[in-house]
């Protein structure tokens, strides 16, 4: 588990699911004999399984944790407790499977949006411009277009929109142009191909940068994170029964701008909504005011962990 994922905010973000405990202080461990708390629970994103172990070890024999993950590989993590269920989908379908898994509704769901270490690391997935592999980055390698046919087929007017939007990368109109061009001469199929295309928009000073946040935003179009994002906040706030806590960790400013406005106005606008009687719309309430961020000690075991924010709301 630990070599295919090291979990983020551990403690704070499964301390959050429960109440009974003060968030981010001690665990509630029922006479120190092991998890005591009943009811439903989610991991929207299983991966390595690090955070549903924890949240298994808070629960009583009762209880009950049903996970979620479209990755294939991670289908190999599965954790063998007969209170454990594992569902290989997308964490957009929450609301679907919370009818049959939780007709009452969930406790308590955890969300970590960011990529997993092995997602990274496993050249062939072309996730990381650090290996030259085939241009894929699909988190399910079953189906769906992938980031070579987001290059070699985008005009370059949604090339660089999608590299201004979800990478927030200077000097997009420039690389989108460079990308077209290379293309023109063959096909764009390794991220040797792609980086060679945009090498001369790419600055000295912040080449690994600029790289990360170009492949950050195809990796979000391939998977159309934003839009996966969205349908779950919508669905994470039905599936929760009242007083059920949501905790999302996100590693980018327009993730954790998202999740922000949905927690304040039940919309990733940001706008208020109200009804006839002028009362707010919104399914949540915040429980931190500000993101909990990792600790220093964290960071330094484990850099992946230094852009993360974790923010935490209670159904209303």
């Amino acid at each position: 588990m630990s070599q295919y994922h090291n979990p983020v905010l551990l403690k704070e973000s499964v301390d959050a699911l429960f109440p009974a405990g003060t968030f981010g202080g001690a665990v509630n461990s029922c006479n120190g004999e092991g998890g005591c708390f009943d009811g439903i629970y989610a991991d929207a994103t299983f991966g390595g399984g690090g955070h549903s172990r924890e949240i298994l070890s808070r629960l009583g024999p009762s209880g009950r944790l049903i996970a979620f993950d479209r990755d294939a590989d991670a289908l190999a993590n599965a954790i063998d407790d007969e209170r454990f269920t594992l569902i290989h989908n997308n964490f957009r379908f929450i609301y679907n499977y919370s009818l049959i898994e939780a007709p009452e509704g969930f406790d308590g769901i955890l969300a970590d949006l960011g990529v997993s270490s092995h997602q990274f690391d496993t050249a062939e997935r072309g996730f990381s411009f650090r290996y030259n592999a085939e241009l894929d980055m699909r988190m399910n390698v079953q189906g769906g277009k992938t980031a070579a046919d987001v290059v070699n087929s985008y005009t370059q007017e949604e090339l660089e929109r999608i590299l201004k939007l979800y990478g927030e990368v200077d000097g997009a109109r420039r690389i989108a142009g460079l990308i077209v061009s290379a293309r023109a001469q063959r096909s764009l199929l390794t991220t040797k191909d792609l980086d060679n295309a945009i090498a001369p928009a790419l600055p000295s000073f912040a080449e690994h940068k600029t790289l990360a946040r170009i492949y950050q935003a195809l990796r979000i179009e391939v998977n159309g994170e934003m839009r996966s994002l969205e349908k779950f906040l919508q669905g994470a706030a039905r599936a929760l029964r009242k007083g059920g806590r949501l905790a999302v960790i996100t590693y980018h400013s327009l993730e954790d701008r998202m999740v922000k406005n949905f927690i304040k106005t039940g919309n990733i606008d940001g706008i208020e909504q109200k009804d006839v009687f002028g009362r707010s719309s919104a399914p949540l309430k915040a429980v931190n005011r500000k993101p909990v961020l990792p600790s220093e000690d964290e960071i330094s075991g484990n850099t992946r962990a230094r852009s993360a924010k974790l923010r935490v709301a209670e159904k209303i």
